[in-house]
């Protein structure tokens, strides 16, 4: 069996877009999604790569534009590489297919569509067995049925698919689910010596044979992946199976979780934006806590105000963030409030104090401007 090296890659939603982004930071995410394919073009030449494959949710939806197409084509044409495509969740095969549209007449001599079950074949001595989705909702193990029509070959076989393993999500009741029991079987009797896998945004290797693995999204696209993109290099030697990971992302989603009741706990908020590298391609959700003085809120607006200017986007995780203003001797003292304003502030501290969002607000409202007057 002859050395085959590799690039491992999935899940790049290309033409992708993110509610929380202005548009400025929007059209940088969009193009830096485009332009990782250069960088894992530039991986696979570092590592000696044969091929690339993608396992799976190559565009976002089926309504891309045609410019979104082109661009990303052009993309893989400048990796000089041959680039296999397999078809996933977000872009399955069938009627109103995204792969079957105008745009994709600009598709490269070096980029192959995983368009059908079975094999393809890469070189004399290796082969992609591929399990392309024809629907969103298959109804079954999007993965392991083809197992059964696999015969014993010398070459290389790789098998690229896409779905959730049912180890990494025993609790679920999911036909969907697929089973990982079947494909550690097919590596350990030598059917297949690699699957690459797509759908969970995560870089994963089976700890069992070390040859059924998730590469990770190329760039970041949620809060639950902690990392900047990745993407594995992966070499088959005979039953070795050798696989690095490589961080080749710019992007970052980062939640900042932090209680805050005073000006030394927003100091330390300002440490946790100062520790993010790279800010212009950060997106941070903050989940913060607390109880605040009216000029200790003033103040926190003030930073998250700032960090705004800063990162690609700042915004807070509404269902888990609970401030609460509640002036102190310190604010009454500054605004000076008497007779029906002060009556008013009263309501308001005791309405705060109680978790009303409204009158917490109104207080903070009151405060700027009592201390800018």
């Amino acid at each position: 069996m002859t050395s085959v090296t590799f690039i491992h890659s999935a899940d790049w939603q290309l033409g992708m877009t993110r509610k929380y982004l202005s548009d400025e930071a929007q059209a940088r995410y969009t193009g830096a999604r485009v332009d990782t394919i250069r960088t894992i073009g530039e991986l696979a030449h570092s590592e000696g790569a044969q091929f690339i494959v993608v396992a799976g949710d190559v565009f976002e939806h089926a309504n891309l534009s045609t410019r979104d197409v082109v661009r990303a084509y052009e993309a893989m044409a400048e990796t000089r590489l041959p680039i296999y495509l397999l078809p996933g969740n977000h872009d399955p095969l069938g009627p109103g297919s995204i792969w079957s549209g105008e745009a994709h007449s600009s598709r490269p001599d070096n980029v192959t569509i995983l368009d059908h079950e079975g094999p393809f074949d890469v070189s004399p001595s290796v082969e992609i067995v591929a399990c392309p989705w024809y629907t969103k909702h298959p109804g079954h193990d999007p993965v392991t049925g083809i197992l059964a029509s696999l015969k014993p070959t010398d070459k290389t076989r790789i098998l690229v698919a896409h779905g959730m393993l049912d180890v990494l999500d025993p609790d679920k009741q999911s036909e969907t689910l697929v089973d990982t029991a079947a494909l550690r079987g097919a590596v350990r009797d030598g059917l297949v010596d690699y699957v690459a896998l797509g759908d969970r945004h995560i870089c994963w290797t089976d700890p069992e044979t070390g040859a059924i693995n998730y590469s990770g999204t190329h760039e970041s696209t949620g809060p639950r992946e902690k990392s900047r993109g990745t993407a594995l290099a992966v070499t088959l030697d005979g039953s070795t199976v050798t696989t690095t990971r490589h961080e080749i992302g710019r992007w970052l989603h980062v939640d900042i979780h932090r209680h805050v009741s005073s000006m030394e706990d927003i100091a330390l908020l300002e440490s946790d934006f100062a520790s993010i590298t790279h800010k212009d391609c950060a997106i941070v959700r903050t989940v913060l806590t607390g109880t605040l003085s009216m000029a200790a809120a003033a103040a926190l607006d003030r930073l998250l105000e700032a960090q705004t200017h800063v990162f690609a986007s700042v915004y807070k995780w509404e269902r888990h963030t609970d401030l609460v203003v509640v002036p102190d001797d310190a604010d009454e003292s500054l605004l000076g409030l008497s007779g029906f304003a002060a009556e008013a502030m009263a309501e308001l501290r005791e309405l705060a104090q109680q978790g009303d969002k409204t009158a917490s607000d109104a207080l903070l409202l009151l405060y700027r401007l009592g201390a800018t007057s």
